[in-house]
């Protein structure tokens, strides 16, 4: 989803971050309202889709008898679960109509992906209030990059082909799509159950052992009338897929979600808008995925342009923005005295100070993993390093923090180890609060941005890895709480 580069090398960044020993009994404020659908993932009626995208958040080609990679797991809870969605439209794919489908949709692999999403969102869709809802959306993301194709746009324009090295590629066909297999929800006594699962190795048989391939499976479970839905994910690299990312995302019921142009469907009925809301969560990582998982304790995505505006669709000026933590012991603070161009310009205190990145003595140097800058920004302070151009259909500014003190008024980790393997906690963020005092980058005299966010995630992005790793979660009581009513 999100990446980085610097110097010829590629680095990472992307999803999620942010948490806080906090003991969940405490009542909430009488004005707070949740901004999911779903709230706590506590509704015995389940709404959860699948999307699965190649390097530059796109399709391109369907993996054969797959149909298009969007899938939707969706019913009203009744003996027997009434499904909203049949397995035939969970199959199509290109040259296969659908109702709502355009025609010139019809055979574009990555409009008819778009389309389908939207078809899945009206058969689950949810009335309510202030806006109907669809679904909590699970997110697969292949990292392997086929240079010589020129497929990815590079900062919004239309890319190139260069030399192969910087990217994961065995070569053509790396980006392709994988095998998804579904198991609907089904009721067995007095627990619901059902899963997605899969490999990008189109040749093997997942059923022969996980050995030398690629894997994937969220499986979702919950006991009728008690408690949350949990959601169990498991990822796998192989040689041939080193980096891989799987999220589950709270996207925006309508309109760009983080990271895309098109008008998308999710489980945010209302959209979070810092510094008003807080993220509640209980995480539990059984396997962290190696050293190069980042795994985001919480990543927030929006869009809007270098000069505040929000973003209308136009790649070639609009801006994606993420704001993640990572909470693997093993990510280093690229950020330091050392490498400025790793750091945002200014650190902003919850007392609202700016502290420079110059200042040695007061920066938290170690409270940063990576600053990049959007590649079309025009007045950029020196030095910088600029984000990958090609992981987004338009440019993408990226600020990825780590566990540190500094971060304690907001409920985030303060240390490492914090939420991380065998250390399984219920986290209530503010992160409205402090997502409203990271740097982002504006052209100077601009009015400053509206910071409404789209999408907010959580998972891991298992970056290059040297040798097949696994991590293993899971992921429940997901809410989104609006501290204050938006106006």
């Amino acid at each position: 989803m999100a990446m980085a580069m610097k110097n010829n090398q590629l680095y990472v960044l992307f999803l999620l971050g942010n948490a806080f020993v906090f003991s969940v009994s405490g009542a909430r404020d009488e004005s707070s309202v949740s901004a999911v659908g779903d709230p706590g993932m506590q509704r015995d009626g389940l709404r959860v889709a699948f999307e699965a995208w190649n390097f530059c958040n796109e399709v391109g080609q369907e993996a054969p008898d797959m149909g298009s990679p969007r899938a939707a797991d969706c019913f009203d809870f009744s003996k027997p679960l009434t499904h909203k969605v049949k397995e035939v439209d969970n199959r199509l794919g290109v040259g296969k109509p659908f109702p709502g489908l355009k025609p010139s949709d019809v055979n574009n692999t990555d409009l008819y992906a778009v389309q389908k999403e939207l078809y899945l969102g009206s058969l689950c869709k949810v009335s309510d209030t202030p806006r109907p809802w669809q679904f909590w959306m699970i997110m697969l993301k292949n990292g392997n990059y086929d240079t010589k194709s020129g497929l990815c746009p590079e900062n919004g324009k239309k890319g190139t082909p260069f030399s192969p090295g910087r990217f994961p590629c065995f070569g053509e066909g790396c980006m392709n799509q994988p095998k998804l297999y579904h198991q609907p929800t089904e009721l067995d006594g007095n627990t619901m159950r059902g899963s997605f699962s899969g490999t990008y190795e189109l040749g093997s048989d997942v059923g022969d052992g996980l050995d030398d391939i690629s894997y994937f499976e969220v499986v979702w479970e919950k006991k009728v009338n008690v408690g949350s839905w949990v959601f169990s994910h498991k990822l796998k690299t192989s040689k041939k897929y080193p980096w891989l990312m799987l999220y589950l995302r709270a996207d925006a019921t309508q309109g760009f979600s983080g990271g895309y142009h098109y008008d998308t469907r999710g489980i945010l009925k209302i959209l979070p808008e810092s510094p008003n809301f807080k993220v509640r969560v209980s995480l539990d990582i059984k396997q962290g995925g190696g050293p190069k998982s980042q795994f985001y304790l919480l990543d927030i995505g929006s869009c809007w342009k270098n000069n505040g505006a929000p973003c209308d669709g136009d790649v070639l000026t609009d801006v994606t923005r993420y704001s993640e933590m990572i909470i693997n012991t093993e990510t280093p603070a690229w950020c330091s005295p050392n490498g400025l161009d790793n750091c945002p310009p200014y650190h902003i205190t919850p007392d609202n100070r700016k502290i420079y990145r110059n200042d040695t003595d007061n920066f938290p140097y170690s409270a940063y993993h990576y600053y990049c800058a959007p590649g079309n920004a025009q007045h950029l302070e020196q030095p910088v390093s600029t984000c990958d151009p090609y992981s987004n259909p338009q440019a993408q500014e990226i600020v990825q923090l780590l566990p540190h003190p500094i971060w304690a008024e907001y409920g985030y980790p303060t240390k490492k180890g914090d939420g991380w393997v065998r250390d399984a906690r219920t986290w209530e963020l503010d992160v409205g609060g402090l997502s409203s005092r990271l740097y982002f980058y504006q052209d100077p005299g601009s009015p400053s941005a509206r910071r409404i966010w789209t999408s907010i995630d959580m998972g891991t992005e298992i970056f290059v890895s040297n040798k097949d790793e696994v991590a293993e979660w899971t992921l429940s009581n997901f809410d989104v709480i609006l501290t204050k009513p938006n106006s």
